[in-house]
Formats: structure tokens, sequence, C-alpha cells
């Protein structure tokens, strides 16, 4: 408790409070006080709480309070663990209630204002179900939650932003360099329409450039426009074969069903509907309201103490005890010719809880079905959105699986006459290795005839000859037919030449008249380039000076804007203080003992005697406190004294009692003698 009361001293002590405690006044402080100051606090962290508690009602300052500390999250310890507890404390000023508050304040200042701000924006308001029916009103709240995420999402940059470290040195560094940049591109700007400027037809070049730019942002954006509408056909699409789907399921439920089956299944939904209309939702509509009927009077009530909460416990135990009673009663004064109904109603009521838990199983079961439909749907469209097909229903089930048979039959007959015709391919594979080496055998036998016959290797040789003979003449054949094209393509190339040659012959003659006027406005084109140029110069030179020259009298109007506006001001400041100052002096000098009591001397010199007088008065208190210590302090010790004794005189007459119930003891000539 004393580190306590030393934090929080000490945090009191910093700013922005500069209370300028000590552990003693802070103590001695008075509940009103404690109150005040913890509203000071609270006020510090948020500022719409800056009040002063003696202009609301003690009942206001608390709800406004608990109010403020249940946004911080704040959550009372162990020993005030009851709310109407630790709530009397709070209107009462209880120390042991506030001074926990105020160290677990003080300790996270920063952080609670951070979140007493964002609880202005972040805390939702709740909007009763009946009246978002309204579709205004569902706007507006759509409206505001989006808000809310917006604000959240701006918050959490903000911080982010904070916590980026972005100096303004960093900043300016950043924008001179920029600027550097700048100034450079616009010297290559200058450069590069210097060059193009000496460019024929360049204004047209620019202008298809600028045409073509335009064209690709065109191009962009309708990649971008034809982007979104494949998305937009995408997402159509998924409903469309959503849609598909729920028609052939319910195709197929028509289908299967008779119209006494649908009838059937109307009437048990419409029963169903009907029980939940009329019982079920207004039984628990009724209980809703009592429950909150009950709970809008508890609230509306003062704060509970622990003895209005025993006085309430007892007369639940009397009530409880009288029902009772009378159950008792009345099995006593139990009447035959009533078992029959009460049998029947037993009966009835069994069978209404039994209705009404089939009911709500029922309803559970169909939000589960419910539930189960759309998570069928999403992975629906999970998997058409991955490639995957849709998924089948039972009869498309049984028409894929008996497809699926008839492939089955259809691989195993096209397996086994893949089998026969591999065995086929063994068989031809083995015929051709035997006739391999049959031809080998029999080229061995030849080249062994060859030998010895003395004519080694004329049967490769004649072979050699015939292939060689055969691609000859295949050669001749292909040189002959590439003379012959070549032949007729210089023919025509020649005829191709002279043509041309005769078509261009009077352009060229006009091309050559051309250059020498394109001459001639060259030479015209640069004499009157240098005449712009030198003008151009001596322009921009005046400009750039009379630039500077207004730069420097916008700098000097509005350095003598504003030292006329602080001249302003510090006069209006000091017609202030010289009227107060005239008020001041006419109500000290005025005669009236009303006025001089309202000039601010005569209040500060009051206060002044008024706290002399304090002092004085504690300083005698003091005295007298000092004088009777002693005495005090021995009179307190004589009193402990005298309650030990008197305790000791209880133990040993309990005693006595004690031993006369067992028995009487005697004491005769020195000795002690027992009667039982």
């Amino acid at each position: 408790m004393g580190d306590q009361m030393q934090v929080i001293v000490e945090k009191l002590n910093q700013e922005p409070f500069r209370k300028n405690y000590n552990l003693i006044s802070f103590d001695s402080l008075e509940p009103l006080q404690l109150l005040q100051l913890l509203s000071d606090v609270l006020g510090e962290i948020d500022p719409k709480h800056a009040v002063d508690i003696r202009e609301e009602l003690p009942e206001q300052t608390a709800k406004r309070m608990l109010n403020l500390l249940g946004i911080l999250k704040y959550k009372p310890p162990g020993t005030v663990s009851d709310l109407s507890a630790f709530r009397q404390g709070l209107v009462t000023g209880s120390k042991a209630v506030i001074h926990p508050v105020l160290h677990w304040l003080l300790q996270r200042t920063n952080e609670l204002r951070t979140r007493a701000y964002l609880a202005r924006f972040l805390v939702k308001l709740e909007v009763p179900a009946e009246f978002l029916q309204d579709d205004t009103v569902a706007d507006f709240n759509k409206q505001y939650e989006e808000l809310m995420e917006a604000f959240k999402n701006l918050h959490k940059e903000h911080e982010q932003l904070k916590i980026s470290g972005l100096s303004t040195a960093e900043i300016r560094r950043d924008i001179s360099a920029m600027e550097e940049e700048k100034d450079q591109l616009a010297k290559r700007v200058e450069r590069l329409k210097k060059r193009v400027e000496t460019v024929q037809n360049h204004q047209r070049m620019l202008e298809i450039a600028r045409q073509l730019r335009l064209e690709k942002e065109r191009e962009e954006s309708l990649a971008q426009q034809k982007q979104e509408q494949k998305s937009q056909l995408f997402h159509t699409e998924q409903r469309l074969q959503r849609a598909q789907v729920q028609l052939k399921e319910m195709q197929h439920m028509v289908a299967d069903s008779k119209p006494e089956s649908l009838m059937k299944k109307l009437e048990e939904e419409i029963n169903f509907n009907s029980y939940l209309v009329n019982e079920k939702i207004p039984r628990e509509m009724e209980s809703k309201k009592t429950s909150v009927y009950f709970l809008q009077k508890l609230v509306a009530e003062p704060a509970m103490t622990q003895a209005d909460l025993t006085a309430l416990e007892s007369e639940i135990e009397e009530v409880t005890a009288q029902m009772n009673q009378l159950i008792e009663k009345r099995i006593i004064t139990y009447e035959p010719t009533d078992s029959k109904f009460s049998m029947y109603r037993q009966q009835a009521s069994i069978i209404s809880r039994k209705k009404e838990a089939k009911a709500e199983e029922l309803q559970a079961a169909k939000e589960e079905m419910s539930s189960l439909e759309k998570q069928v749907e999403q992975k629906n469209s999970q998997a058409q959105g991955l490639g995957g097909s849709e998924v089948l229903t039972e009869e498309e089930f049984k028409q894929y699986v008996s497809r699926l048979r008839s492939k089955n039959t259809l691989y195993k007959r096209r397996r086994q006459e893949v089998a026969e015709i591999t065995a086929e391919y063994g068989i031809l594979q083995r015929t051709e290795e035997l006739l391999r080496q049959r031809h080998q055998a029999t080229q061995q036998q030849l080249q062994a005839i060859e030998e010895k016959k003395g004519i080694s290797g004329y049967s490769y040789t004649q072979e050699e000859l015939e292939r060689v003979s055969a691609v000859k003449s295949e050669m001749d054949e292909m040189k002959g037919q590439t003379l012959d094209n070549m032949s007729e393509m210089v023919k025509k190339l020649n005829a191709m030449v002279a043509e041309k040659k005769a078509s261009l012959a009077p352009v060229i003659k006009e091309l050559r008249q051309l250059r020498q006027t394109c001459q001639e406005l060259t030479q015209e084109c640069d004499e009157r380039k240098m005449q712009y140029d030198s003008c151009a110069a001596g322009l921009e030179t005046n400009r750039s000076a009379l630039e500077q020259e207004v730069k420097g009298l916008l700098e000097e109007c509005a350095q003598e804007e504003s030292n006329y506006r602080y001249i302003n001001c510090m006069k209006r400041s000091l017609e202030v203080q010289l009227q107060r100052a005239k008020e001041e002096m006419k109500a000290y000098v005025s005669p009236e003992p009303q006025e001089r009591r309202r000039a601010v001397r005569e209040q500060y010199t009051r206060i002044i005697l008024e706290q002399e007088n304090l002092g004085k008065k504690l300083r005698e208190k003091q005295k007298v406190v000092r004088e009777s210590h002693g005495l005090n302090m021995k009179q307190m010790k004589m009193w402990q004294d005298f309650e030990k004794l008197m305790e000791c005189k209880r133990e040993c007459f309990l005693k006595q009692q004690n031993q006369a119930a067992i028995g009487q003891i005697i004491q005769e000539g020195g000795k002690d003698r027992l009667v039982l």
C-alpha cells in the first residue's frame, strides 16, 4: 500500500498535474477531494471528463466514471470484487477503491489516452433489430460501419507512419533531391526540344507521339475494363450455374414427388411455422420482454449495498419457506377427485415439453441444413473457380457410373487387343532377328566365296557404285532445274528494274527541285531561329529580373502584414490589461465596501488573512497535541494493560465454569478435594 501511494504521489507531482503532494498530505485528502482528483486524472485522459464534481450528483459522477473505466477496461482488484461495493466506494470516495484506480491510471496514461480517443469513434451504437427493418436506418447503419472500418485503417496507417521514423530533415532532403531531379529533367527536356526542332515536321511527329501515348493509355483502360468485365462475367456464370443446380434439384424433386406428398410436406411446413408464430415465438418474446423489464427495473434502482443484498436473501428464504409450506398443505389436503385431471395435466405438460423440444430440434436441423447448403454452394463455387466440375446430383452420378462401367468394358477390350498386338510384335521382332542372322550368315558365305575366287569386296563395291550413280543422276536433275529457275529469275529482275527506272525518272527530277527548295528553306529557318533565340534570351532575362523583384516585394508585403498583425494583437492585449487595471483601480478607490470587496487586491488580502488564521489555529492545535502527547501515550498504555487484565480475568472465569461443570473443588488444610 505504501509503494502504491508513493507511485501515485510521484506521478501526480509530475507534468501535467503538478500537485506538489507528499505522502502525508495525499493520505489526509477528504473523500470529496479524492473524487475530484480522480475526475481530474480521467479528464487528462479524456477531456470530456474534466468537470467539477460539485456541479453534478454523486450518482451521475459514479456513472460517468464507471462508464469511462469500463471503456478503458479497468478490472477492480480482488479485494473489491463486488461491483456494487466498488460503485458504492466510488460514490463515497473510499480510499480502498480510489487509490488502486489512480495507481492503474497513472501508470499507463498515454496508452489510456489513445484508448479513450479511439473509443469515441469505435464504440459501436447498438441499434435495435426492429429499427433496422427500415431501409433508411439500415443504410445509415451500414455507412456508419464502413466509416468505422475506414477510421480503423487510417489510424493504423497513422501509427505505422509514426513508427516508421520519417523526420522533417529526411523529408527536406528528399524534397531538395526531387527539386534537383526536376531541374535536371527540365534541362534534358530543353535539350531534347532543341534537338527535335532541327528535325523536319517535328510538330507533326510530336502530335503523333502524343496521340500514340493517349492511345496507349486508352488501351490500358480498355484492358482494365476488359478484365473487370471478365470478372463480372465469371461471377455471373457462377450465379447462373448455382441457379441451374437449384433448378435441377427442384425439377428432380418435382419429378420424384407426387402431388399428395407435396401437399403433405407443405401442410407439415405450415403447421410447423404456425406453431412457431402462434406459440413458440410469442412465448419467447414474452419471456424476453419480462427479462428486459426486470433488467430495466434493476438498472433504474439505486446502487445496492451488502446490507440490501442480505435483506433480499433473507426475504427470498422466507418466501421459499412459505412456498414449501403451501405445497405441503396442498399435498395433505389432496383430494382423489382431482387425480384424473392432474394426470391429464401432467401428460399435457409432458407432451407440450416434448413438442417444444422437437420443434427446437427441427429448427436446429433446418438451420444446420441451410448452413450445409451454403457450404455446398461455397465448395461448388470454389471448385468451379479452380477449374473443377460442379458437384453431381444422384441421377447424374448414376449416369456417370453407367458411363464409367461401359468405358471400363471398352478399356478391358482395348487392353486385350494391345496385349495381342504386343505378343505379335514380339514374334515379328524375333523373326526379324532370325532373318538378320541369316543375312549375316549369307554375307559371310558370299565374302568367303569372293576370297576363294580372288575378288574380295566385289558385292560391296557393286552396291556402292549403284548407289553413287543414283545420287549423281538426282543431283544432275536438280542442277538443271536450278539453272533454269535462275535464268528465268534474272530475266524477271531485269524487266522489273527497267520498269522502275522508267517510273522513277519524273519523281527523281521533282526530288532534285525539292532538295534545292529544302536547302533554301533550311538556311532561312536557321536565320530565323537565331533571331528567335536572341530575342527569347533577352525576354527571359527581363522576366527573371521582374520575377525576382516581384518575389522580394511579396516577401516584404508579407513581413509588413505579419508585423501589423503582431502589433495589433499586442495593442489589443495591452488595452485589455489597461482596462482591467482601470477597473481594479476604480474598485480599490471606490468608497463603497461592496465594490472594494470585488477588487482583486482585497480578495487576495482576504485569502492571505484566512490562510494566516488557519495556520495559526493549526500551530496552536499542533502545540496542544505535542503537550498532551506524553500523557495520552501513558493513558493508552494504561488502557492496554487494563484490557489485558480484564482478558485474563475472563479466561480465569471461563476455566472456573468448566471445572464447576465437572465437579467441585474444596480446599481444606492446604489440600484440594474434588467432589463429584
